[in-house]
C-alpha cells in the first residue's frame, strides 16, 4: 500500500470515529452541564490536571519509541510491559496516598474521594502503553476508530445514568475510569504481554535516547497546558476555574476532533521515511496547507458564533463562559496547524528539537497565566495572555522544524498559509456584516445562518483554489442518486 493510500485510511477510520465521537461527546456534556452546577466541574477539572501529572511519569515518552522502533523483540516488549505494570502500581498509590494533601491545597475535602477513584485510571493508563503503542506501529486505525467509539458510547451512557440517578460531580469520573479499563482489556487480548518480574532497563535503555527528550517535552508541555487550571481553581475560584474549564473544552473540541484525525496517523506512516527529510517536509506542507485551510478559517467561526455555541450547548448557567471562549477561539487556527509539528520531529527522530520547542512554549505559556491570574486577575486576561503565546511559539516551532530538522527554505512553509489567511479575513468581513445586519433571532436559527454563510463560503474557497474537488464530488453524488 502506498503512503498516500495509507494516510487516506487511516485518516478515514480515525476521522469516522472521531466525528461519531464528537455527537456523543456533546450530548453527554450537553446532559451533565444542566444536571451539574460549574464548581462541579471545577473540582473535576483540578483532579483530572493532577492525575495527568502523575500520567507523565507512567509513558515516560514509550510510545513513540515503540513506534519509531519497529524491530523490538517479543521479549523486549513483555520487559516494557512489566516496566510499565510495576510502575503503574507504584504510581496509583503515592496519588492514592498524596489525595488527602492535594484537597487540603484547594480545601475541598471532596478531591480526596475524587483523586483516590482516579487512581485506578492512573494504573490502567500505565499498563495499556504498550499494547495501545502496537495499535498505532502496525497501523490498525480501523480497529483503534471501532474500539475507540465503543467505549466513549458506552462510558457517555453510564455517565449518563449515574448523574440522572443522582451521581453528583461522581457521574463526571466514571467515564475516564470505565474507558481506561476497557481500552486495556480489549489491547491485550489483540497483544498479549508477559508480565515478568523485571524492570526491563536494557531495553529502556536502547530506547533511553529517543524516549528521553520525548518524556522532557511532555513534562513541560504538561505544565504550560495546565498550569492555568491549578492557579485558576486556588485563586480565582473553582466556580470560575468550571466556567474557565467549559471555555478552554470547547476550544479544544474542533482542535482535537481535527487535528486527532490527522496527526495520529502521521508518525506511524512517516516513520517509515525517517531518513528522507525531503520527502517529509514535502508530506508535511501538503498536510498544513489543508490544515491552515480548516483552522484558519474555522477560528473566524467560532469568534462570531461563540455565545450561540455555548448557550446552545449548555444552557444559560454558562454565559460567562462566553467570553473567554470568544477570546480562545482566536488561537484554534494556529493551534491546529502548529499540532501537526510533533509528529514531523518524531517521525525525524529529532526529539531533540521537540524538547527545545517545548521549553520555549513553556516559558511562554506559564508567563502569560502568572501574569493573567496574579496581575489581571481575570478569566479573559489569562485567555488574552494564552493566544499571544500560541501565536509567538507557533513562529518559533516552525522556524526551529526548517531550519534545525528538515533544512528547507522557510519560504516552502510560509506560502502554504498565505491563500487560508487572506479568505480567513474576508471571512471576518463577511461574518461581521451578517452580525451587525442579522435581525434577533432564536439562538438556534441565528447559529444556523452564520453557520450556512461559513460552510457556503469555505465550500467556494477549497472548492477555487484547489484544495479539493467540492464541485466534482457533488456531480458523483448527483449521478449516483
Amino acid at each position: 500500500m502506498s503512503i498516500k493510500q495509507q494516510v487516506f485510511s487511516g485518516v478515514f477510520y480515525t476521522a469516522l470515529s472521531k466525528y461519531a465521537g464528537i455527537v456523543i461527546s456533546l450530548v453527554v456534556t450537553a446532559v451533565l452541564a444542566r444536571l451539574l452546577s460549574p464548581d462541579d466541574f471545577g473540582v473535576v477539572a483540578v483532579a483530572s490536571v493532577i492525575i495527568a501529572f502523575f500520567g507523565l511519569f507512567t509513558d515516560m515518552g514509550l510510545s513513540p519509541a515503540i513506534v519509531q522502533h519497529k524491530d523490538l523483540s517479543k521479549a523486549q516488549l513483555s520487559d516494557l510491559f512489566s516496566f510499565t505494570f510495576f510502575l503503574g502500581i507504584i504510581l496509583a498509590g503515592l496519588f492514592f496516598l498524596f489525595s488527602p494533601l492535594i484537597a487540603a491545597y484547594y480545601q475541598r475535602p471532596m478531591l480526596t474521594t475524587i483523586c483516590q477513584i482516579l487512581s485506578i485510571n492512573l494504573f490502567f493508563a500505565s499498563v495499556n502503553i504498550v499494547p495501545n503503542a502496537l495499535f498505532y506501529r502496525d497501523k490498525a486505525f480501523k480497529y483503534i476508530s471501532i474500539r475507540g467509539f465503543s467505549i466513549q458510547l458506552a462510558g457517555g451512557i453510564v455517565a449518563i445514568i449515574a448523574a440522572l440517578w443522582g451521581a453528583g460531580l461522581y457521574a463526571l469520573i466514571i467515564n475516564p475510569i470505565l474507558s481506561s479499563c476497557l481500552i486495556f482489556l480489549i489491547s491485550i487480548r489483540r497483544y498479549p504481554q508477559k508480565l515478568r518480574l523485571t524492570m526491563g532497563i536494557p531495553t529502556l535503555r536502547r530506547l533511553f535516547s529517543y524516549s528521553a527528550y520525548q518524556f522532557l517535552f511532555n513534562t513541560i508541555n504538561y505544565f504550560s497546558r495546565n498550569l492555568d487550571t491549578l492557579l485558576i481553581g486556588k485563586y480565582i475560584g473553582m466556580g470560575a476555574l468550571g466556567y474557565y474549564d467549559k471555555a478552554y473544552r470547547l476550544m479544544t473540541l474542533p482542535l482535537q476532533n481535527i487535528t486527532q484525525v490527522i496527526t495520529p496517523v502521521m508518525h506511524p506512516i512517516l516513520s517509515d521515511y525517517q531518513n528522507d527529510r525531503q520527502k517529509l517536509g514535502e508530506s508535511h506542507e501538503k498536510i498544513v496547507r489543508l490544515l491552515a485551510a480548516i483552522g484558519f478559517p474555522l477560528s473566524v467561526f467560532l469568534f462570531f458564533s461563540s455565545k450561540e455555541i455555548t448557550l446552545l450547548f449548555f444552557g444559560d448557567q454558562w454565559l460567562a463562559s462566553v467570553p473567554v471562549f470568544r477570546i480562545l477561539s482566536l488561537s484554534v487556527g494556529v493551534q491546529i496547524v502548529l499540532s501537526s509539528s510533533g509528529s514531523i520531529f518524531q517521525a525525524a527522530g529529532d526529539t531533540r528539537s521537540l524538547f527545545v520547542c517545548g521549553v520555549f512554549s513553556s516559558v511562554l505559556n506559564v508567563s502569560g497565566i502568572l501574569l493573567g491570574v496574579f496581575y489581571f486577575k481575570s478569566l479573559e486576561a489569562v485567555a488574552i495572555c494564552l493566544c499571544i503565546s500560541f501565536s509567538i511559539n507557533f513562529v518559533q516551532c516552525y522556524f526551529q522544524m526548517y531550519w534545525v530538522t528538515l533544512k528547507r527554505s522557510f519560504y516552502l512553509f510560509f506560502k502554504q498559509l498565505v491563500g487560508p489567511l487572506i479568505f480567513s479575513f474576508g471571512l471576518i468581513l463577511l461574518l461581521g456584516t451578517t452580525v451587525c445586519f442579522l435581525p434577533v433571532l432564536d439562538l438556534l436559527t441565528t447559529l444556523f445562518f452564520k453557520a450556512a454563510i461559513f460552510v457556503l463560503a469555505w465550500l467556494a474557497y477549497i472548492h477555487y483554489s484547489g484544495i479539493f474537488n467540492v464541485g466534482g464530488l457533488f456531480r458523483k453524488l448527483l449521478d449516483r442518486f
